[in-house]
């Protein structure tokens, strides 16, 4: 006789099949798009099924948790996701594939270069991929006349202060390719995007640096967790 699963304490929990139709993953995604399931239930679509006595909602719901949500998650390894229960090494490959492949997404230039017209334009360009970073990183914009994207330029990954930032090597790539101005962006890895002394600092140098290469510094963004931001030239930090 086959008996229901259970959860390892005699509760049953219901598999996806069990679920109405309406309410599985991937029939929801087929009727509504992505963009309206949950990160739970798009995990659950890439890890496909779950383990004996946990279906995969619950087990994605688990890793969700596990990691301190999505961000958590864009930074676990290999070997950290073949030690939770129920995710075999192909299940961990499709899941790090997944998220990679996010992260490209969003650095990817569009045929049309993106335009930066405000703080909030970088933010969107970087801010999916450097939140989640767990060390310090700093990057360089390089903008053509009309402020579009011609690349972007990682710098420094660590701590990042004004005894370790050297603005030739910041603004050497602009002047490399011939980019008349500059977009610094850096992360905190803590999540608080308000700018330290050390930022400010360096916002200075490079500034001044800028000017006598010839290449203007327009901001200096620091890049927080949850959509936060600040934009050091707004604050008139640095820039005054």
């Amino acid at each position: 006789m086959d008996y229901p699963p259970g959860d390892g304490h005699g509760r049953y929990q219901p598999t996806i099949r069990d679920l109405p139709q309406g309410e599985r993953p991937r029939e929801r995604l087929k009727a509504y798009g992505a963009k309206l399931l949950n990160n739970t239930e798009l995990i659950a679509i890439l890890l496909r099924t779950g383990m004996q006595g946990e279906n995969v909602l619950a087990v994605a719901t688990r890793l969700l948790a596990q990691f301190d949500g999505l961000a958590g998650l864009g930074r676990t390894t290999f070997a950290e996701l073949c030690a939770q229960r129920g995710l075999s090494e192909a299940k961990a490959c499709q899941l790090l594939a997944a998220l990679e492949l996010g992260r490209r997404f969003v650095s990817l230039a569009p045929e049309e270069r993106m335009v930066i017209n405000s703080p909030a334009d970088v933010d969107n360009l970087v801010q999916a991929e450097m939140a989640v970073f767990d060390q310090e990183h700093l990057r360089v914009l390089l903008l053509n006349t009309k402020n579009e994207v011609l690349s972007i330029q990682e710098i420094y990954v660590g701590n990042v202060n004004s005894s370790v930032v050297r603005p030739a090597e910041v603004l050497r790539p602009a002047v490399r390719d011939n980019a008349p101005s500059v977009i610094i962006v850096q992360n905190h890895p803590s999540g608080d995007p308000t700018p330290s002394p050390e930022d400010v600092s360096v916002t200075k140098e490079l500034l001044d640096a800028g000017k006598l290469m010839g290449v203007e510094l327009l901001d200096h963004l620091v890049i927080g967790s949850g959509g936060r931001y600040i934009s050091l030239n707004e604050k008139g930090l640095g820039f005054s």
